[in-house]
């Protein structure tokens, strides 16, 4: 079953699974690979998910998938929510590679409670040719409970990657989104030997009005990433996005503040336009006390809007 009935071009069509945009920082690595080009099989993953809330419970109704993209089934396990769809996002290779196209597209229908997630980082390959690109479209209909946390966003020597989030949000809707990048294989000793990772996140109202942009430009050739306006020498950069009308944004705001108070880590808060919500960014060079101070705001966030703790989400 497809999402969407009907659609203004074909799923493999570039207009479809490719960015109508791309900054200039990565087009200009455009090229043709000596091995599988732009479009061919296996380079265009696609992933369409639509839920709908069913008798008291969030239901997976629509699902199309095209490797490397796919999912498990949606489990339910949030003992405060057991009405809220956990769904693992995963890919059938190993990580991103040059040429590789990538789009999901996800709509939640009025009053449904999903939870999105990766199942391991998304890891980002060298690359010698082209570059690569990954979409994400979430839909979030009135009165729904949405949150997209994935795994971080690791990306090796020489990768070259554009990823654009869009959140179309309903005024009445409630949408928890995060990002982490980091600075490569840290175990490695590998810094910021990518050529450019770059990061657009959109959140718009149904109408396509836009409420707030964040745009994120790495590119250390040239010593593009270690000055204050950007990673300032730190190895790993989160944020946190809460969207939503079920408490004011300075309250949101200072819950998230009150969470991080004590992680030892840089960060700001700030409230989204339009009192729409708040957001948050850290940075720091422990991947675990980042994670840790993420999971907090999350948790914090969380226990506010919909009186829940975050629940322990085992991958492993």
């Amino acid at each position: 079953m497809t999402v969407a009935a009907q659609r203004p071009v074909p799923r493999l069509d570039p207009r479809h699974y490719a960015p109508d945009r791309v900054p200039y920082e990565v087009r200009r690595y455009a090229g043709t690979p000596d091995t599988l080009a732009v479009g061919r099989p296996g380079k265009v993953g696609l992933l369409e998910l639509a839920f709908e809330r069913i008798a008291g419970r969030t239901e997976l109704t629509g699902h199309y998938q095209k490797s490397p993209l796919q999912i498990m089934r949606p489990l339910y396990f949030d003992p405060a929510r057991p009405d809220l769809a956990v769904t693992l996002l995963m890919s059938t290779g190993g990580g991103i590679l040059q040429a590789d196209r990538l789009r999901t597209d996800v709509r939640c229908g009025a009053g449904t409670a999903v939870h999105l997630t990766t199942q391991a980082a998304t890891k980002v390959y060298r690359m010698e040719h082209d570059y690569a690109t990954q979409l994400f479209n979430l839909s979030a209909g009135p009165g729904c409970y949405v949150e997209y946390l994935p795994e971080p966003v690791i990306p090796f020597v020489d990768s070259r990657l554009y990823q654009r989030t869009v959140l179309a949000v309903d005024a009445d809707a409630t949408v928890v989104a995060g990002e982490t990048v980091l600075a490569g294989r840290l175990a490695r000793g590998e810094r910021n030997a990518y050529q450019v990772f770059a990061s657009d996140l959109e959140v718009l109202r149904p109408d396509g009005e836009l409420v707030a942009l964040d745009t994120v430009r790495l590119v250390p050739p040239g010593g593009g990433t270690t000055g204050p306006a950007v990673l300032g020498g730190h190895d790993v950069m989160s944020s946190l996005y809460v969207v939503s009308p079920l408490a004011p944004a300075a309250r949101i705001a200072d819950v998230l503040h009150g969470a991080l108070a004590d992680c030892g880590l840089l960060y700001g808060v700030s409230v989204l336009p339009q009192d729409s919500g708040a957001w948050l960014r850290l940075l720091g060079s422990d991947t675990r006390a980042c994670a840790a101070a993420l999971r907090a705001g999350w948790d914090a966030v969380r226990r506010l809007l919909i009186g829940a703790p975050a629940p322990e989400l085992r991958k492993t």
